[in-house]
């Protein structure tokens, strides 16, 4: 007699009897792991806030001292010069502020590099780490 897959009773038995079942895992050691990479994770959030905290600070910074530029240009502006002289002076005046804006912008967009770099590097750690865990995991599972 067998079974509607084609097989006899001895015959499942046999591979009932040879099917083995995975060792469990080391529940504390995957919680614990669990745990490091929460914390990882919040590390690296954390890092990615103040990173951006700074640039929003730097990027305020830029806001106001160009809002004191602009006052003390339209001041400088309102003068008595000839108007060759104050076309002059504000192709003068464009160049600084095309110059400071270029430098300004690289200098946030450094920031933003430096905070990414800093959270991924965090995450990169953890992820290194894991892997040597399941790798240290396996080994036990394995009798190694």
């Amino acid at each position: 007699m067998s079974d509607r897959f084609g097989m006899k009773p001895d015959e499942m038995m046999r591979m009932l009897s040879e099917f083995r079942m995975p060792a469990m895992p080391d529940m504390g050691g995957l919680a614990e792991a669990q745990r490091r990479n929460l914390e990882a994770l919040s590390h690296a959030n954390r890092v990615a806030l103040e990173g951006a905290q700074a640039v929003a600070r730097r990027h305020m910074e830029i806001l106001q001292a160009s809002m004191a530029e602009m006052t003390d240009a339209i001041r400088m502006m309102s003068g008595t010069e000839s108007p060759q002289a104050r076309a002059a002076r504000q192709a003068e005046l464009l160049k600084s502020a095309y110059e400071r804006a270029v430098a300004n912008m690289k200098e946030v967009a450094d920031l933003i590099q430096t905070s990414n770099s800093e959270a991924l590097s965090v995450l990169n750690k953890r992820f290194t780490e894991a892997m040597d865990e399941v790798k240290t995991l396996v080994a036990k599972q394995q009798g190694g």
